[in-house]
């Protein structure tokens, strides 16, 4: 539960906990329409690229049964059904509007026998323990209120044998290239969302949860604090991104 005194960050301002999934469930109701674009706009569409490398390395097999929270408009779980004929998959996502674009992706009318979309909240998953194979959450778990709890949450729903996989941006790990990389994000990214979404706060707060979130090592602790083992990172484009891989032993 939130505690009524303790705040978090919501990109560089602090705000009661309570208050936080409020204003991100705002951030993406404002961009979902747009969110596919602004995801190939902003990286150049290097972002699929990263996706696939996630799939790579999680290696889907033959009917497993996948998990994707913060899952917005399919892009992973569509990955997944695609390489992994007899799988299933549930999206889940705190905004509607975000599942209500997946939806009509044309993607989800042809795996639509294997894929479910459920709004939930990552920190409360509205699922039983044991009932997954892999979880994945890709760009999002920065943006959830209390990431240990969320985590925490990720190891109840898989089972035995599971695996955790987080793609989330990161920390280059060289200063110069990491200042130029932050005056791009700072300087185009916001003025490209007030362009194409009307909605230049949103890619402000965006950015500024990247800077906010812990670097690979920092995040590799907090996944073995949630109880899994053999956890493992590898950086994408120089530490932009980073993916993360833990199992549930």
């Amino acid at each position: 539960m939130n505690d009524p005194g303790k705040t978090t960050h919501f990109g560089f301002r602090d705000v009661p906990e309570e208050e936080k999934a409020g204003l991100v469930h705002g951030v993406f109701s404002s961009v979902a329409s747009k969110y596919d674009v602004m995801n190939d706009l902003m990286s150049a569409g290097v972002h699929r690229i990263w996706k696939d490398a996630m799939m790579d390395w999680l290696a889907p097999r033959p009917g497993q049964r996948l998990l994707d929270v913060a899952g917005g408009t399919g892009d992973v779980a569509f990955r997944f059904l695609k390489r992994a004929p007899g799988a299933s998959a549930v999206v889940c996502d705190m905004t509607e509007g975000m599942l209500v674009a997946g939806r009509k992706r044309a993607e989800a009318d042809s795996l639509s026998d294997h894929l479910d979309w459920v709004v939930g909240d990552a920190m409360a998953l509205p699922f039983p323990s044991g009932a997954f194979d892999s979880y994945t959450i890709s760009f999002g778990i920065r943006n959830v209120t209390r990431i240990a709890d969320a985590l925490s949450e990720a190891y109840r729903v898989l089972r035995p044998g599971g695996r955790l996989m987080v793609l989330e941006f990161s920390h280059i790990p060289n200063d110069l290239m990491q200042k130029a990389y932050d005056l791009y994000s700072f300087n185009v990214i916001p003025a490209m969302g007030q362009i194409v979404t009307g909605d230049r706060d949103s890619y402000q707060y965006l950015v500024e949860s990247i800077r906010k979130f812990p670097d690979q090592e920092a995040f590799a602790t907090l996944i073995r604090q949630a109880g899994f083992a053999q956890v493992k990172y590898r950086n994408l484009s120089m530490g932009i991104a980073a993916l993360h891989s833990g199992w549930k032993i």
